[in-house]
């Protein structure tokens, strides 16, 4: 490895601060990862800053970080580079907080929403490279996402764009964390299917034969779910399906407004993979203009949950100055 090689910091914070130390065309070098401080924004504030000085630090002898990137789980004023609301997370809009972590650490920082930085991973280096019209989605705890259009990541007039969890789907649905109700995230989101699963549980006898319904006693979650769904169990498989129906409807209305060429699909529910991905691809054939969804590929993300880190560090790379 050559000493004066450069390096990029990528983070991706949530209640887990992970960072990674990426090389310029986008391999991980080294990794930490810290769960956070979410009652306490000064600790918070200071593992931030630990986690970018260690990896700093860790390459010094093998070349030289040149920027920081990072993603947060929340709406960030991109114009202020300023973060205003992390759901279920700690308040930091009254921090000047990238200014803090620049004078803390020595390094350029860059603030943007997590969907997005995981979109540009994918788009540099994975599964949307060499297109130039992308929209990524992550459907995790939450649903987010990010639209890339012309070769140029979009974040609307204060960077709030992408919101992909908060489409309205029906107006008499459950109230969502956003304030309103019916959002695709009380329907698609991993909670949500679990949810779903154990209603039926509890309101339909028929599904007691269900592997599932073991679970009801312990923990049931999303990878249970994956599993018997994977196994035949017929209450996992129908509810990926009306899932998948759900988000298909979705994602059709997107191809229908943007004429994307490719949506690319990430975050822990797509765990699930072909199980819910070509009941997804199905249900856009029957909702979306034909001529716009023959020219739109839908795929698999590629890095994974590297995907925010890997983009956030190339993100830096390609937007702050050395």
């Amino acid at each position: 490895m050559n000493v004066s090689e450069k390096f990029y910091l990528g983070l991706d914070v949530g209640r887990t601060i992970r960072g990674a130390l990426v090389s310029a065309d986008g391999r991980i070098i080294n990794q930490q990862k810290v769960i956070a401080e979410v009652s306490d924004p000064r600790i918070f504030i200071s593992q931030l800053i630990a986690v970018i000085n260690d990896l700093r630090r860790s390459v010094e002898t093998q070349g030289r970080a040149f920027a920081v990137g990072i993603g947060w789980a929340g709406l960030v004023n991109q114009s202020a580079q300023r973060i205003e609301v992390m759901p279920n997370m700690i308040d930091l809009s009254a921090f000047d907080l990238h200014d803090e972590i620049e004078q803390a650490t020595g390094l350029p920082v860059v603030f943007d929403n997590d969907a997005n930085v995981a979109a540009y991973g994918e788009w540099r280096c994975g599964a949307a490279q060499g297109f130039k019209d992308v929209f990524f989605i992550s459907i995790g705890t939450g649903i987010g996402a990010g639209l890339i259009l012309s070769g140029q990541l979009q974040r609307g007039s204060r960077g709030f764009a992408g919101e992909f969890g908060h489409f309205k789907i029906n107006l008499d649905g459950l109230e969502c964390a956003c304030g309103s109700t019916g959002c695709l995230e009380t329907l698609a989101s991993g909670p949500n299917i679990v949810r779903r699963v154990r209603e039926q549980l509890f309101s339909d006898p028929t599904f007691s034969v269900s592997r599932l319904a073991m679970d009801m006693e312990g923990i049931l979650t999303c990878e249970r779910v994956f599993q018997a769904a994977m196994e035949r169990d017929q209450l996992a498989v129908g509810v990926l399906k009306e899932t998948a129906k759900v988000l298909g409807a979705a994602v059709a209305s997107v191809i229908n407004l943007l004429n994307v060429e490719v949506i690319v699909m990430g975050g822990g529910v797509m765990a699930a993979g072909d199980l819910i991905l070509r009941y997804i691809r199905k249900e856009v054939q029957k909702d979306a203009i034909a001529q716009a969804q023959e020219s739109c590929a839908i795929v698999m993300a590629k890095l994974g949950q590297d995907a925010g880190i890997i983009g956030a560090a190339l993100l830096a790379r390609d937007t702050l100055p050395e």
